[in-house]
C-alpha cells in the first residue's frame, strides 16, 4: 500500500514538474536536438530489466507499448509549432494539461486494477514501457512536424536545414 501511494505521488510530482517544462520549453526556439533527446535520456531507465523483478513477458512488452503509443495520439495532436522571428517555437497548449493529468488518473486507475493480479516489479515495468512508447512516439512524430516546418521556413528564406538545430 505504500509503495502504490508513494509511486502515485511521484507520478503527480513528475506529471506538474512536465507541465512547467513544457512551458519553459515554449519560451525558447525548439531544436532536432530539444525534440529527440528525452527518448534516448529515458531509454537508460530500460536498465531496470536487468534485474529479476521488473521483467516482464514480450506479450506485455507489446501490449504496454502499443497502449503508450495510443495515449502518444493525444499529445501528437496537441503539439503543433509556430514562427516567430524566424525561428520554430512549441506552441503552448492548454489542452496538454488537461490531457496529462487525464492521463495521470488513468494510470492510477490501470495500476489499481493491475496490480491487484500483476507484482509491482512487473507493473513498474510495463508503466514505464508504455511512458517510453508514448515518448517516443510523441517525440517521433513532433521531429517530423519541426522538419516539415523548418524546411517550409528553409523555402521561403532561401537557407538550407542545418540537421544540427
Amino acid at each position: 500500500m505504500f509503495w502504490a501511494i508513494a509511486s502515485t505521488l511521484g507520478a503527480a510530482i513528475m506529471a506538474t514538474t512536465m507541465i512547467f517544462v513544457r512551458m519553459r520549453a515554449s519560451k525558447k526556439p525548439a531544436s532536432v536536438k530539444k525534440i529527440i533527446l528525452p527518448p534516448f535520456f529515458m531509454s537508460t531507465g530500460a536498465l531496470m530489466f536487468v534485474f529479476e523483478p521488473f521483467r516482464v513477458e514480450w506479450i506485455q512488452v507489446l501490449e504496454a507499448f502499443a497502449v503508450g503509443v495510443f495515449f502518444s495520439l493525444f499529445l501528437i495532436k496537441t503539439s503543433t509549432f509556430e514562427v516567430r522571428d524566424q525561428d520554430i517555437y512549441l506552441k503552448p497548449s492548454k489542452a496538454f494539461v488537461f490531457i496529462l493529468f487525464g492521463l495521470l488518473i488513468l494510470r492510477i486507475i490501470l495500476k489499481l486494477i493491475i496490480g491487484q493480479t500483476v507484482s509491482l516489479g512487473e507493473t513498474s515495468g510495463m508503466f514505464f514501457l508504455l511512458a517510453f512508447g508514448m515518448i517516443l512516439t510523441w517525440r517521433i512524430a513532433m521531429l517530423v512536424k519541426y522538419i516539415r516546418l523548418q524546411r517550409k521556413l528553409d523555402a521561403r528564406v532561401g537557407g538550407k536545414w542545418n540537421a544540427t538545430n
